[in-house]
């Protein structure tokens, strides 16, 4: 079953909890400190398996789990880090954040990976507060939570020319004659569900592959048909090659199926609207074809047309020959803009204040995710503890902020689900 499509929740592992412990041995008076730092919650990474060809592995996960670092413990001993976990994915599998719809990567190198949910860092033991000015801590961290992210993955082929066009044109049976590929040919619509890849082996070594995408009808850019599923799998080319049925099978207009494909391109994508363009003018061997060719070259003098006829077998070497030329002069692009991605975005507003207080119904809600990581991370049954989070929320400037918006002191303060009473 071909899948190019899942969304799945990912949690990545918390971190171990660091461990409030001292020296007690007999003979050494004042020991000190000696509690251990947890250890590193797992991350969740995608990594690229040319061996895959589609997204069924995840189809039915919903959630993917990592693991927590194990705790500190005593005699100074750190936990240790979680094991990550791997997802294998297909070439040319992009992630998206589903929450915003931003890119968080595209990958397209077998082996590659990215880190989608990183585990959270273990939480420091008292060991590591002890100071000259105060060398008896008595509190240490919680673990940090994971990440926890809903991504969206959607897997767009790897492919330099897609033939492209109307069901039943002939786009299999063309991918079948000039590649190994075994596409399922029929005299009937939508034959072609899913896309198929064939590698073309040109007689000057040259090669390329092909992918002959499912038809296309009208509307197809609003989700009508197997529209957007093409249009997806559309992206990675670097040469659309639009199959025409120019013998008018069916009764097909050739020039009104060229009006129909080109508006659905220029309605879904600009890039996809301004990838390099080819007419394959198929059926040749057919009655009305010379007569049907020559009134769509008047119509659309600009585009070039390579006249085939794939039953035949007759005109696709030197279209073929002409493509591997083609292609040495179109570079690979990047189908998406740096501000689709969500790693810039992040980096774009990072120097804003990182969190915001409002108030709801006379209660001060203070938001932001340092700040509730920094909750998250807080042992708020140890006094110096909760004064070290106090220290700190003053530091970042909430205490000021909260002044300036109108909190008096007796106020509600809430962060997450817990509230506090604001003194200034």
């Amino acid at each position: 079953m071909f899948v190019d499509e899942v969304t799945i929740k990912l949690i990545a592992g918390k971190g171990g909890d660091g461990c409030t412990s001292f020296r007690r041995e007999k003979y050494i008076p004042m020991g000190g400190p000696d509690g251990g730092n947890g250890g590193k919650g797992g991350d969740i990474i995608f990594e690229v398996d040319k061996g895959l060809k589609t997204l069924i592995d995840l189809r039915y996960k919903k959630i993917v789990k990592a693991d927590k670092g194990v705790n500190g413990k005593g005699s100074t001993r750190n936990g240790a880090n979680a094991e990550d976990i791997i997802i294998k994915v297909p070439e040319g599998t992009t992630v998206y954040n589903a929450d915003n719809g931003l890119v968080l990567a595209d990958l397209i190198h077998d082996k590659e990976r990215f880190i989608v949910a990183h585990g959270g860092r273990g939480g420091r033991g008292n060991k590591a507060f002890a100071t000259h000015s105060e060398p008896a801590p008595k509190f240490s961290e919680l673990g940090c939570p994971g990440e926890e992210v809903l991504v969206t993955c959607e897997l767009k082929v790897l492919a330099d020319v897609g033939l492209i066009g109307m069901p039943s044109v002939g786009k299999s049976t063309i991918l079948s004659l000039i590649s190994s590929a075994k596409p399922k040919v029929g005299a009937y619509h939508f034959t072609t569900l899913n896309p198929n890849l064939g590698v073309v082996q040109l007689k000057d070594h040259r090669s390329f592959v092909m992918a002959d995408l499912p038809g296309l009808i009208e509307g197809a850019s609003e989700g009508a048909g197997l529209g957007l599923q093409f249009l997806r799998h559309a992206m990675r080319t670097r040469i659309l090659a639009h199959v025409i049925d120019m013998g008018s099978f069916d009764g097909r207009d050739p020039i009104e199926d060229y009006k129909i494909i080109r508006h659905e391109i220029e309605s879904y994508n600009e890039k996809l609207k301004n990838k390099k363009e080819v007419v394959i003018a198929n059926k040749m061997d057919l009655d009305h074809a010379k007569e049907n060719l020559e009134k769509f070259k008047k119509a659309y003098p600009q585009v070039k047309v390579y006249e085939i006829s794939a039953l035949e077998n007759k005109g696709l070497d030197r279209m073929l020959l002409d493509f591997a030329t083609m292609l040495e002069n179109i570079p690979n692009d990047d189908i998406y803009k740096e501000d689709d991605y969500e790693g810039y975005v992040v980096y774009k507003f990072q120097n804003e204040k990182p969190y915001t207080i409002h108030n709801d119904n006379g209660i001060w809600v203070v938001e932001g995710e340092e700040i509730e990581k920094l909750f998250k991370m807080t042992r708020f049954t140890e006094d110096e503890a909760v004064i070290r989070f106090a220290r700190k929320l003053k530091g970042m400037g909430v205490e000021e902020e909260l002044e300036k918006l109108g909190a008096k002191r007796g106020d509600e303060v809430q962060i997450l689900d817990y509230i506090f009473e604001f003194k200034e």
